[in-house]
């Protein structure tokens, strides 16, 4: 699978990937948003369940690769996900905070909702995003989902309220992302 778009090359997460990832996820943005710190075995955890996505579905969260720098701006992916009791599959997007405001996670999103309808021919992606999560709503907006409710996860104990944003294979066609 190779998957690119105008400014990213995206890659599976590999175990030697450690530094990176273990560097994203202790950002004080994720932090917040996911309310704890990761230690070296939740990274490590971390690792295998993408590693464990890619054996099960193909894809999971890619590490996103600036093809001018070689630099990991962040993880974007297709994550298969439950909400509210059913299994959909989702857009999910991490960015190192150096990176945010670039433009990198829409465009990561919309390479990803490109592979999903085209590829996969899935009918629907969904987004499930924190509420205090301003600029993951936003980016989920710049894509063409709409918001269709809200749902609480269950996350280590902690009950996390959740908003759920769609977006349908019929339009996106109306953002540029037919093949």
């Amino acid at each position: 699978m190779i998957l690119e778009s105008e400014r990213l090359l995206f890659r599976k997460i590999e175990s030697s990937d450690f530094p990176i990832i273990a560097e994203m996820m202790r950002e004080e943005q994720v932090r917040n948003i996911w309310e704890h710190y990761f230690s070296d075995d939740d990274v490590t955890a971390w690792i295998e369940k993408r590693q464990k996505g890619y054996q099960n579905h193909g894809i999971d969260y890619l590490l996103a690769v600036s093809k001018e720098s070689r630099e990991a701006v962040g993880q974007i992916g297709l994550l298969k996900e439950v909400v509210n009791g059913q299994e959909v599959w989702g857009i999910g997007y991490i960015l190192r905070s150096r990176y945010c405001g670039n433009g990198y996670a829409t465009e990561g999103a919309k390479a990803m909702a490109d592979y999903a309808f085209h590829t996969l021919k899935v009918p629907k992606l969904v987004c499930d995003i924190r509420p205090m999560n301003l600029p993951s709503i936003a980016v989920a907006k710049r894509i063409g989902m709409v918001e269709t409710g809200s749902f609480v996860k269950q996350y280590r104990g902690k009950q996390m309220p959740h908003l759920i944003f769609e977006l349908h294979r019929d339009a996106d066609e109306a953002l540029g992302l037919e093949a």
